[in-house]
């Protein structure tokens, strides 16, 4: 990049954060750090989450054969809220970041039932499905696709899921990540 162009940035920068170009120059050169009242504007300025910025490292992920099997599944312990990620990935709810959850194998007492209904699976469970513990999705994960269904306290746990061979995962409030081959 050209020195010009450097000034241009540095320029666009400053004038989105109420700040003199020489201030971001001084940064860059390692000669002064941003002041912790401007990192939240900064983050949002650069698109960049703020305990990575501060890390001073930015990696892209490699780009590699895709493989939903792979999937990170994330549940927020606030709000339930379920989020996927195909790769590495720091992911954040409720101001927390998040952990994958981690898959551990169906015993006979967490099994959901599977019946086979023309093309489908048709999954339910006698779980009890109450607010305070329920299963939050059920999902089929093969080599190119992920089928999921959301799922809410209170109401039956019912599902069809296109039948093809793969992972049948789930995940439970009160035990995490489930899964069990199809």
């Amino acid at each position: 990049m050209s020195e010009e162009n450097i000034r241009g940035v540095q320029s666009e920068l400053a004038s989105r954060l109420f700040i003199s170009d020489k201030t971001v120059s001084k940064w860059e050169r390692g000669l002064g750090l941003p002041d912790v009242a401007l990192l939240s504007k900064l983050s949002t300025v650069l698109n960049v989450n703020i305990e990575e910025m501060l890390q001073g490292e930015l990696n892209a992920n490699d780009t590699v054969g895709g493989n939903m099997k792979k999937t990170k599944y994330f549940v927020c312990p606030v709000c339930n809220n379920l989020i996927l990620a195909t790769g590495d990935a720091a992911i954040y709810c409720c101001g927390r970041k998040l952990e994958p959850c981690v898959m551990q194998k169906a015993d006979d007492a967490t099994k959901l039932n599977i019946e086979n209904i023309e093309d489908d699976y048709y999954i339910t469970s006698g779980h009890p499905m109450t607010k305070e513990n329920y299963i939050a999705f059920v999902a089929l994960s093969t080599g190119d696709r992920l089928e999921l269904v959301r799922l809410y306290p209170e109401w039956d746990l019912q599902a069809r899921l296109t039948r093809r061979h793969g992972l049948l995962l789930y995940y439970s409030t009160s035990k995490g990540l489930i899964y069990q081959n199809i």
